[in-house]
């Protein structure tokens, strides 16, 4: 073992280990050969040694042929929530509860709440066109505000 590298060395310890095994064990169709596995490229082991009927089965319909196969259930259309669909500017306002009386604090907390439900990453890309548009018209509402609001304080 020694002037060998790691690799040598673990090739000349696994024929070792096979070689103490014995032809006997070759002559076994085992579906885990691998010592220290209990589990195959089929299934799992029982303890008797036997293989698991589920997994045979389960394998078994993995590789059956399209015509065995059921048809696939088609995932249901998604349904465009209603808040989507209100796009105009006059009702991202509605819904933003834009008031004369807001505060830099409010309008902050205004813009979070509403990209919570409107953000386009967390709708079907289906909805991700009209959830665009009301981000965008509510930021400029947002940032018009915030600018009336700074100018009212500097006068």
């Amino acid at each position: 073992m020694f002037g060998m590298s790691v690799f040598q060395s673990v090739l000349e310890r696994l024929k070792t280990e096979e070689d103490e095994q014995g032809e006997a064990h070759d002559e076994q169709l085992r579906p885990a050969n691998i010592r220290g596995l209990n589990a195959g490229f089929v299934g799992s082991l029982s303890s008797s040694g036997t293989i698991d009927g589920g997994a045979v089965q389960r394998a078994y319909f993995d590789t059956a042929s399209e015509a065995m196969r059921a048809p696939p259930i088609p995932a249901p259309k998604p349904v465009m929530p209603d808040h989507l669909s209100r796009i105009r500017p006059e009702q991202v306002a509605a819904d933003l509860g834009l008031t004369d009386m807001e505060t830099a604090v409010g309008l902050t907390d205004k813009r979070r709440r509403f990209a919570a439900e409107n953000h386009p990453d967390r709708h079907h890309p289906d909805f991700r066109n009209n959830a665009t548009i009301r981000m965008k018209i509510a930021n400029m509402l947002i940032d018009e505000a915030q600018r009336r609001l700074r100018l009212m304080q500097r006068s």
